[in-house]
């Protein structure tokens, strides 16, 4: 992702942590480093705060610009967490298509595979973690996880499955992906915690392929 400081702007003074937090809107060259910037630190905020003790104020001064400046490009604390999740959440909605591909029988492992590989890569378990700690503790976080989750995963997968009860189907498959995500990843219990990542798909794809597809 992008991490590209931009030069001061207007107003411009030393923030407590001794970078420099700029005041108006950034020149429109400039605009993409300042917004990737922004939801870097967002994620940071989410992360190790969750997102009732995350505020605009301490995105922005971890970003090193002004808080109109997040308000100008995100609006409020829901929209700048909405942004956030999306992109987090962006590697999971291209892995889906490689899911959404697969013959029948193997999309039990594929989905298995998918999430899993998510949580072991630090690149993008970093953010997930953001999501989830915030999404157990605050029900407006929790709302847009929802709506993501459901709009752009859960349905397209249900879809390519034309059984009864698909929605139900696909959301028990991902309540046992996120139960194992959890357990091994935020809660960190042995000895799952410490297992051979291939070990664990071998034992709950079929599974996942069983809520999927009832075989």
């Amino acid at each position: 992702m992008t991490d590209v400081s931009a030069p001061g702007g207007l107003g411009a003074s030393p923030g407590d942590s001794g970078t420099v937090r700029r005041r108006g809107r950034p020149p429109r060259t400039e605009s993409a480093g300042t917004r990737d910037r922004i939801l870097d630190a967002a994620r940071e905020e989410f992360s190790e705060r969750g997102y009732e003790k995350t505020s605009v104020r301490g995105i922005a001064k971890s970003a090193g610009v002004d808080s109109a400046l997040v308000h100008h490009y995100f609006g409020t604390k829901e929209q700048v967490f909405e942004a956030a999740v999306e992109v987090a959440f962006a590697p999971a909605l291209r892995g889906r298509d490689a899911v959404l591909d697969a013959p029948v029988e193997e999309v039990g492992e594929r989905m298995t595979r998918m999430i899993l590989g998510l949580w072991e890569n630090p690149v993008t378990r970093t953010p997930l973690l953001a999501i989830v700690r915030s999404a157990v503790n605050n029900e407006t976080a929790a709302g847009v996880f929802r709506r993501l989750v459901a709009s752009q995963l859960l349905r397209r997968i249900a879809g390519q499955l034309d059984l009864p009860d698909a929605e139900l189907r696909a959301e028990l498959a991902a309540a046992q992906l996120v139960g194992v995500a959890m357990i091994r990843y935020v809660i960190k219990v042995e000895p799952l915690a410490s297992a051979d990542p291939e070990q664990i798909i071998r034992r709950v794809a079929p599974v996942v392929q069983g809520h999927l597809t009832g075989h």
